[in-house]
């Protein structure tokens, strides 16, 4: 049987690259210390942390002091929306994000919601995008942060980023983006972003799993999540994981050089002939997101009167690995929460695919995905139940 292996969820999670790799490997035996002891061993660790810090903060064109390292992405994000609400506790009370988030920052901003606070869900377009007017329009006197996501996760739209912080900065109110999907794929530089805090993600930008990063905007202040041994300049405390550590500052080294080789430039022109090719083989589909302000490597589309979950199947059985919805809700029978908030039907929404391309990624590789989707669209449908 003609099946090759084509993985296209990167968007998930990405493979650790083979330099970050090897960059890690010390780390778990010879050079096993803890980066918190005195002796040798500890200032090898730490000496390893404190490069790394440095390679993370460059990648987006900050301080090594402006860095802390979490166990994830999750957990920065986390640290940021809670760590804000409670250092403003007992004064101001309102926190606004988007109807679009990942869970990591809308369910935190709900659970604020619970407990104290007031919350405002902003509304998005068609594409997914927020409208700065929306946020200006959001803020009260009262408001402690807006958290808006540099690029959606399920469709790739890039939010008007500058746009929203410019006008948190200008009514006096904290901003953070989870820039998880796009740092280490497009460039991004707090030295110009009006943003007091970003999160990322090493699994992400071919780094390990397990090991995330906020940077926060000095003068900023958080009530830390998790208390313990201080580490992490008092905001994260916790032995560090140093080669986790290692490896996420081997990848943002090497998201510098996929920039330079123009990375970018070549997975939005894959990107593009797969959409347009899906759109023109597969009757009643569509592109789900901006058509050009999203993501380099993100395609995503819906396909009408079928389901996401039999699309993922099928494509995984001729060895294409793709996701129906995020990762984190793709075993979930529910619709996209991001899909509902664009103005998609439920029905409709069922039948997103997410495909996400690496830096593998091929364009025979497109070609055969071209080849192989489509009957397996014709097949579903015959088997559909739903004709509307």
């Amino acid at each position: 049987m003609d099946k090759r292996r084509i993985y296209l969820d990167n968007s998930a999670t990405t493979a650790t690259a083979v330099e970050v790799r090897d960059a890690m490997l010390p780390y778990f035996h010879e050079a096993m210390g803890n980066p918190n002891s005195l002796h040798s061993w500890g200032r090898e660790s730490r000496k390893a942390v404190d490069e790394a810090r440095e390679s993370v903060a460059s990648l987006i064109g900050a301080s090594a002091g402006d860095i802390i390292f979490t166990g994830s992405g999750s957990a920065a994000d986390n640290l940021a929306v809670k760590g804000a609400a409670w250092s403003a506790r007992g004064g101001k009370k309102h926190v606004i994000t988007s109807a679009v988030e990942h869970h990591a920052v809308l369910r935190t901003v709900q659970w604020l919601g619970k407990n104290g606070f007031d919350v405002t869900i902003l509304p998005v377009d068609e594409y997914g995008a927020v409208s700065p007017e929306a946020l200006e329009g959001a803020i009260r006197p009262d408001t402690i942060l807006a958290s808006v996501m540099y690029a959606n996760n399920e469709v790739g739209t890039i939010n008007p980023i500058a746009k929203l912080g410019g006008i948190c900065k200008t009514k006096g109110i904290l901003f953070h983006t989870d820039a998880v999907q796009a740092a280490g794929h497009i460039p991004l530089d707090v030295r110009e972003l009006p943003v007091d805090m970003l999160t990322m993600s090493a699994h992400k930008m071919y780094g390990p799993k397990g090991i995330g990063a906020l940077y926060l905007r000095k003068g900023v202040k958080l009530t830390p999540v998790l208390h313990g041994g201080g580490q992490e300049f008092g905001l994260a405390s916790g032995t560090e994981n140093v080669p986790g550590i290692v490896g996420f500052g081997a990848a943002a080294r090497l998201a510098e050089k996929l920039f330079a080789a123009g990375e970018a430039e070549r997975l939005t022109k894959l990107r593009e002939k797969l959409l347009d090719g899906i759109v023109e083989r597969i009757p009643d589909s569509f592109v789900t997101g901006h058509r050009t302000e999203r993501l380099p490597f993100l395609a995503s589309v819906c396909v009408r009167r079928i389901e996401g979950e039999g699309m993922v199947l099928r494509l995984d059985f001729v060895g294409v690995g793709v996701s129906s919805g995020s990762a984190c809700t793709s075993g979930s029978l529910d619709p996209s929460h991001v899909l509902l908030a664009m103005g998609l039907d439920h029905a409709t929404s069922h039948g997103s695919v997410r495909l996400s391309l690496g830096r593998e990624t091929s364009e025979d590789d497109i070609d055969y995905v071209l080849g192989k989707f489509p009957p397996i669209v014709e097949t579903l449908r015959k088997m559909s139940p739903y004709k509307g």
